[in-house]
């Protein structure tokens, strides 16, 4: 493959096939076993794990980051992948090579990034699982897939409209060739019957009759032998074609834990949450209703995960409905024991016997022999999937969920919006994935001025209210351009979650009709500018 400085790839694919590998061997941080990788020019590289080459930034920079210009080890996750992005920035690097790059990062600082990215003039190689962020930056997408490489044109919805003519196409593909093999073998087995069934002369026959009936049947048998050996023939010269890998999608089968009857499950007042001279919380109240999915938003460090916290120490400020079962899924996944493997580790605190927990494990696909490996091992997706697991397998009621989409492959992501959206129980859970968000909740919670303020409503409807509260001295352009955002947001779920009656291509030519309409219109405000 070649990358070239127009390119914005998007590396995709389930946890543990190779993406960070691949992307550490391209940008020449390992050597591949055979091959060779050649880069021209200077290029940098943004990990989650490693820290960055300079501890200083220019002021500049920093500043449209939003972030100090000294690197700190005791900065957020937020803020040292801001860090790392801004001093990439710096290096006037010809490409640039992403890691996870919105993982520990707010839907504002996403938005930033995706404006900066859009303007960087070098290529772009990233690994990402965030769809929208994907689909607002990238002109290709790069599955790795059993092992193989496949690049598609476009962005992540393209790649599913192609990604689904192409499934189709090869289920159609493999039919025929099946049922074309089934015909011959069915041909071969009633040409041989008919061999068979061709008598000898009988005794009384006379010696020359026997001969003339013995020569009419060596002659059928010779002319039924050539037909079986060319239907073999044509068995042979058939082309080939594998069958399909269907995946399997994650179900929430699960047995009912005892329902909740009252009507609001958590419900705080006077809350007061204050780190040194931060301010979290003054006088904060909310309550949340039984069976609604709450999506907790806002920026980084205004207080989500200190909210969660408070719910599951029950904090004196928060009541918990009588007969709660609280399952609590936490970013640090501190319910995992490094030295058990994903079975023990699973079946420690499960309430169900061993073949079911096999049985949704391998919906998360870890299969067969896979769930014996030891927890140390596991990529960080595949954690993330442990966790989610073992959170499930409970006894709850009452579902917490800590950002549950970080380094989780977009598969398995989408199975779980999946099971997600039929989960008939209360929900309450930290996201920045806006497509996640807008597919899952049904409430949104955000902090804002020290308050917490709960919308009743899909992430689309709590966009537009909040659009409609922007202030009066916003231009029409940037009236429309919020508009078409929110509406290309809206095409975007529906690409990613088709329902029946939904036509693909027809979308997919909405969604480039509006992404043609948002381009212009932002290049017309920055001219403005």
């Amino acid at each position: 493959m070649r990358v070239y400085s127009e390119d914005r790839i998007g590396i995709i694919g389930v946890n543990g096939v190779g993406k960070t590998t691949l992307v550490n061997i391209l940008s020449q941080k390992l050597e591949p076993d055979e091959g060779w990788i050649k880069i021209y020019g200077r290029c940098s590289y943004i990990s989650q794990l490693e820290p960055p080459k300079n501890k200083r930034i220019r002021p500049e920079m920093a500043s449209k980051f939003e972030v100090a210009s000294i690197w700190n080890e005791n900065m957020s996750g937020g803020e040292k992948t801001r860090f790392k992005l801004a001093e990439s920035f710096c290096n006037d690097s010809l490409m640039i090579f992403a890691d996870e790059p919105t993982s520990n990062i707010d839907i504002e600082g996403i938005e930033l990034m995706e404006s900066m990215f859009a303007k960087y003039q070098g290529g772009l190689v990233l690994i990402s699982h965030d769809r929208s962020f994907l689909d607002m930056l990238c002109n290709k997408i790069l599955e790795i897939e059993h092992g193989k490489l496949k690049i598609y044109s476009g962005n992540y919805s393209d790649y599913i409209v192609q990604k689904t003519e192409e499934r189709e196409r090869t289920r159609s593909e493999y039919q025929q060739y099946i049922n074309e093999k089934k015909r011959l073998e069915r041909v071969i087995v009633n040409i041989e019957q008919k061999v068979t069934s061709i008598k000898k002369a009988p005794k009384r026959m006379g010696n020359s009759e026997a001969r003339l009936h013995k020569m009419g049947d060596q002659k059928a048998k010779a002319s039924l032998g050539r037909a079986v050996k060319n239907a073999k023939e044509r068995i042979k010269h058939l082309d080939v074609k594998e069958k399909p890998v269907e995946q399997k999608n994650i179900k929430l089968d699960l047995a009912d834990s005892a329902k909740l009857h009252s009507k609001v499950v958590i419900e705080g007042k006077n809350i007061s949450k204050i780190f040194g001279e931060k301010i979290l919380f003054k006088d904060a109240e909310f309550n949340i209703s039984n069976g609604s999915k709450v999506a907790l938003i806002g920026p980084n460090g205004c207080g989500k995960s200190t909210l969660l916290k408070m719910i599951i120490y029950k904090n004196a400020s928060i009541i918990i409905a009588p007969g709660a079962k609280i399952g609590y899924f936490s970013q640090d996944m501190s319910i995992l024991d490094e030295n058990l493997t994903i079975l023990e580790n699973v079946m420690k605190s499960s309430i169900y016997q061993e073949t079911f927990v096999r049985i949704l494990l391998a919906r998360l696909l870890f299969k067969r022999e896979d769930v014996y490996k030891q927890v140390s091992i596991l990529s960080g997706g595949e954690r993330v999937k442990v966790s989610f697991g073992k959170v499930l397998l409970q006894d709850i009621n009452l579902l917490l969920l800590d950002e549950p989409t970080n380094y989780m492959d977009i598969n398995s992501l989408e199975a779980i919006e999946e099971a997600l959206r039929k989960y008939d129980k209360t929900l309450l859970f930290v996201s920045h994935d806006r497509r996640f968000i807008s597919s899952v909740a049904d409430h949104i919670m955000t902090i804002e001025n020290h308050e917490i303020k709960i919308f009743k409503g899909s992430y689309q409807e709590y966009l537009a209210k909040k659009s409609q509260t922007l202030d009066n001295d916003l231009g029409d352009i940037e009236r429309q351009i919020f508009i078409l955002q929110n509406r290309l947001s809206e095409i975007i779920g529906r690409l990613s979650v088709p329902s029946k009656k939904d036509d693909l291509r027809a979308l997919d030519k909405k969604y480039h009709e509006v992404l043609g309409k948002l381009k212009r219109l932002k290049a017309s405000l920055e001219n403005r500018n």
